[in-house]
């Protein structure tokens, strides 16, 4: 393992810097599907394709065999950018929007396919590593929902592979998120002063949302935020309509239905006979359904890699990843990191560059963990 590390080192880091060249915001992901898929059959992969949600899937030893297990990292950034960002490396750091989340776990997901098929690996049941799409933002999971619908029943164990070493995700974050957008008649600004501007009612809504006191319930958290707005027409008009996007999480099936009951009331008390609000919902999220005793034997078998490697003990915790579908459905699942870095969602992020061939290590030693025992 060590030996196929460091031979495929400078291999690792080309495939990243290939990787952050193509830009990939959810549902848009095709040619980094094509990269992916091109990729690993040049490694040797055998029967790779590409699902109707831009999933790029390796089957192995899948075929008659009803037990598989999942190992997937996504394709998508948050970023909207359909040009190549700036991208350095300094031989310490590689800077580049999307560099670490997830673009690091994805080619260490890749070459953890060549080291298998150069070693002759053989799992004692089937496993699926996929390239996933839409784990984003507005993506709403969509590649994982196409992965278990096309393997339903068939999948008793998923991995993402999603964020820094260390960190192990092990109960899902729930979401829901909408677009508001308001309308009124409007008009101009000083012969119609007065009328109604959709502009300040829906600052009322946002208001109305910050001032909500959110649910408490201890080891839980639950959280609300306006990401974006837009609206209005120049600077002499009364607006006639306004729009944003909205959301609340929880990783509590209880604490999110609550937050649902209060953000519908708050928009039904915007609407009026001059005042239009229109919701719809572009995002659900499930909070997880799976015992924590199911559970258990993962975070056993991964926590002591993963420590070992680190050399700190591992930091459980909840979060919104592709993860939330499985444990949504009463699958065990777990998001294990690979890298070392920081600034995830933001255009300062960045990856340390030797975390790379260590957090390859640690992906062989869990696939072999779970397959092999």
């Amino acid at each position: 393992m060590k030996s196929f590390i460091e031979k495929n080192r400078e291999e690792l880091y080309t495939a990243l810097k290939e990787l952050c060249a193509i830009p990939a915001p959810s549902h848009m992901e095709q040619n980094r599907a094509a990269y992916c898929k091109n990729w690993l059959e040049r490694a040797g992969a055998k029967g790779v394709y590409i699902d109707d949600a831009l999933n790029v899937i390796y089957p192995l030893c899948c075929e008659g065999n009803d037990k598989i297990t999942v190992f997937a990292a996504h394709t998508d950034t948050v970023f909207p950018d359909l040009e190549p960002m700036p991208y350095t490396d300094d031989g310490e750091k590689v800077r580049c929007p999307g560099v670490g989340d997830d673009t690091a776990n994805l080619v260490i997901l890749m070459m953890l396919v060549k080291y298998l098929i150069e070693t002759g690996f053989k799992p004692k049941s089937g496993v699926l590593f996929v390239c996933n799409s839409c784990e984003e933002g507005l993506g709403n999971l969509k590649g994982t929902r196409q992965l278990f619908q096309d393997y339903e029943g068939r999948i008793e164990k998923f991995i993402s592979f999603d964020g820094g070493i260390g960190v192990i995700h092990d109960r899902s974050v729930g979401s829901r998120r909408y677009e508001v957008e308001v309308k009124t008649e409007g008009g101009h600004s000083y012969s119609k002063f007065g009328r109604e501007n959709a502009i300040h009612r829906l600052a009322e809504i946002v208001n109305e949302i910050y001032r909500l006191k959110v649910p408490e319930k201890p080891g839980t958290l639950t959280t609300y935020n306006v990401g974006t707005i837009c609206g209005g027409t120049s600077v002499n008009s009364i607006a006639q309509n306004a729009s944003m996007l909205c959301e609340y999480r929880s990783d509590d099936a209880e604490c999110l239905e609550k937050m649902q009951t209060c953000f519908a009331d708050i928009f039904k008390k915007a609407q009026s006979e001059k005042v239009e609000v229109s919701v719809r919902l572009v995002g659900d999220r499930p909070c997880s359904r799976t015992d924590d005793r199911y559970i258990e034997p993962l975070r056993r078998a991964i926590g002591p890699i993963i420590e070992e490697i680190k050399g700190e003990p591992v930091i459980f915790n909840s979060a919104s990843t592709d993860s939330n579908i499985p444990l949504s459905l009463g699958i065990p699942a777990l998001t294990v990191g690979l890298y070392v870095g920081a600034g995830a969602h933001t255009r300062e992020e960045w990856i340390l560059k030797s975390s790379l061939p260590v957090g390859l290590e640690a992906a062989i030693r869990i696939v072999k963990k779970l397959t092999e025992d």
